[in-house]
């Protein structure tokens, strides 16, 4: 027997969506693990060169974040694939360039840049997320509100108008 349509609860390509959360969660998991094995204290004996069991460790670090990249790259292409669009929150912690994890101060590095006159206008500020792997910069504003859409926005009238000069009468 078929199901009704138009049921209540239902989400279309549920099983889409639950192998992209999958992918995401997995990849997330991958990059917190070379994060906690990376914390570990590794003893300093003041040598330039690092030993035999440094580079193993360093290498099976490049391979986690690699495995992180693939599972993000495979997250997105099958999205795309299903015309599925990410959820913002999702989008801001991959970087769209190397599809790499954004970890402050293990993968990224954040600052807040105000590009107006000295810094005089606070609702110019702009969170920028530099991606350590491919130099990939984000741009997000902080504490401004969303514009409306333009169609939703206020007419303005000529003499509101920026730039807007009234026609001279002769």
């Amino acid at each position: 027997m078929a199901k009704p349509k138009g049921q209540q609860g239902s989400v279309p390509n549920r099983p889409i969506y639950s192998r992209i959360s999958y992918l995401y969660q997995a990849a997330a998991h991958i990059a917190a693990s070379t994060r906690q094995e990376s914390a570990s204290p590794a003893g300093n004996r003041g040598v330039d060169q690092p030993t035999e069991t440094e580079k193993s460790e360093l290498d099976e670090a490049q391979l986690r974040q690699a495995c992180s990249r693939h599972l993000l790259t495979t997250m997105r292409t099958t999205s795309e694939k299903a015309v599925i669009r990410l959820s913002p929150a999702l989008k801001h912690t991959v970087c769209k360039y190397c599809d790499s994890l954004l970890i402050e101060g293990e993968t990224c590095v954040s600052a807040v840049e105000n590009a107006s006159k000295g810094g005089k206008k606070p609702w110019a500020d702009v969170l920028v997320i530099r991606c350590k792997a491919c130099k990939g910069v984000k741009r997000f504003p902080v504490g401004a509100s969303r514009q409306k859409k333009q169609k939703f926005r206020n007419p303005a009238t000529p003499t509101e108008g920026a730039g807007v000069k009234e026609p001279e009468k002769s």
